[in-house]
């Protein structure tokens, strides 16, 4: 071998070697590469907000060494994912799977959720009141966003017992749409297979203080066994504006006009209460299919907040099924602190007030958990959310405790731990 060949195959094997050598580095580096971004992409979530300590006196009976910490932070997520899977979402998110007792199971519940923003207040009310058994119906605002409307309409997808209202409204504050929205949901759930017993109306910053055990045994109890519940009285002389006089109701909001309207159809004693009810399937039918209940709404549609006289007006006629001829404000619906009540229904909003009512603060929960009302309204996601936080916690214990089957891991939204360090 010449001196020359020599040299070329040297030359040759040498960037062979460096050929190899740059390939393996590229391989590495491509592999450490991935492995970064994967573990960076990780670790970027926030971390679950840990619950306040004013939790503690709530969450842990005697034990001050009890620690409990939120398993679920990144709720909203699992709408935004393209490739969403329901069984996971039911799972990560802990929906109960099955009924927990043969009782709730014997009585299901239909619930009407009427819902334009929070979505995700909306998904922690959803899961707290959500079993197989019952049925719910939710109606989204036709204007909301349409980002918003995918997520619900993504979320109830993975539900056999949940829909969307087959119509939408406009929904309009103290508008005959909102009332609408309501008898929109009624219409679709008499048609269910589902044979609920009683449908309970709801918005989508509310949320439950009882159990659906609790619930059931509430609206079973001799007062309301029968019972339809819409806490009101006779129209007190100074609400009578609101059926007085015309009301026009525009894209936006109501305008009142000076023209007086007509008395209520069928010689209707007028009552005024609140919008939100407990309503017996019977009574539902009946809405549905009298004339007189037909009369009233048709007389309804430019009157303030119709939906605060319609059923409990209603309510008050004989022929109507679960009636309650001498009822007044009786029933446990809401917990809601109103400003105009500071100092004789409650001691003040620790939170802040919005329209007169109290969006409540970690320092309400006392006042709301003593209620024993069936719900409390109202919540928000981006104001002191650690009150939801430490009240959904306390309902899950609460609801888990009821049961009379196995609990699975999934259902649980909290771990408990024994440490030396308290609740942050």
């Amino acid at each position: 071998m010449t001196a020359s060949s020599m040299t070329a195959s040297y030359i040759k094997c040498h960037l062979r070697w460096k050929r190899l050598i740059f390939l393996l580095c590229l391989g590495m580096s491509t592999i450490f590469f991935w492995m970064t971004t994967t573990w960076s992409t990780k670790t970027v979530l926030p971390p679950c907000r840990p619950f306040h300590a004013l939790c503690r006196a709530f969450l842990s009976a005697s034990d001050n060494q009890t620690e409990w910490r939120r398993r679920d932070c990144q709720i909203k997520s699992y709408l935004t994912n393209n490739t969403l899977q329901c069984s996971k979402l039911m799972k990560d998110l802990h929906f109960i799977t099955r009924p927990l007792s043969a009782e709730e199971e014997a009585y299901p519940l239909a619930f009407i959720l009427t819902v334009h923003k929070e979505l995700e207040v909306l998904i922690r009310l959803l899961r707290a009141i959500y079993t197989p058994q019952n049925i719910y119906c939710v109606h989204v605002d036709a204007k909301s966003p349409p980002e918003y409307k995918a997520s619900v309409q993504k979320l109830v997808s993975c539900f056999e017992n949940v829909f969307l209202s087959s119509r939408s409204e406009t929904a309009i504050y103290a508008g005959f749409s909102r009332l609408k929205a309501d008898l929109n949901c009624m219409s679709d759930l008499v048609t269910s297979k589902v044979s609920w017993r009683k449908v309970v109306n709801l918005c989508g910053q509310d949320f439950p203080l009882m159990s659906n055990l609790e619930l059931v045994r509430y609206l079973q109890n001799k007062m309301w066994q029968e019972r339809n519940m819409t806490p009101g009285i006779k129209q007190p002389d100074y609400m009578r504006w609101r059926t007085q006089f015309q009301h026009n109701e525009t894209h936006v909001y109501f305008v009142e006009s000076k023209v007086k309207k007509g008395p209520p159809p069928h010689d209707m004693q007028i009552y005024f209460g609140t919008a939100y009810y407990a309503l017996t399937r019977g009574f539902v039918d009946f809405v549905l299919e009298s004339p007189k209940a037909r009369d009233l709404l048709e007389w309804s549609r430019d009157t303030y907040s119709p939906d605060e006289h319609y059923w409990v007006t209603l309510n008050h006629l004989t022929e109507a099924p679960g009636s309650n001829i001498a009822g007044g404000w009786e029933g446990s619906i809401r917990a809601i602190k109103w400003k105009d009540q500071t100092g004789k229904q409650h001691n003040g909003c620790n939170g802040r007030y919005v329209r007169s009512i109290c969006v409540y603060g970690l320092k309400d929960l006392p006042w709301l958990i003593k209620k024993e009302s069936m719900f409390a309204n109202k919540f928000e996601n981006d104001f002191e959310p650690e009150a939801l936080d430490c009240l959904e916690q306390w309902h899950r214990n609460k609801l888990l405790s009821h049961t009379s089957v196995p609990i699975e891991p999934s259902w649980l939204l909290a771990t408990r731990s024994n440490s030396e360090h308290a609740i942050a």
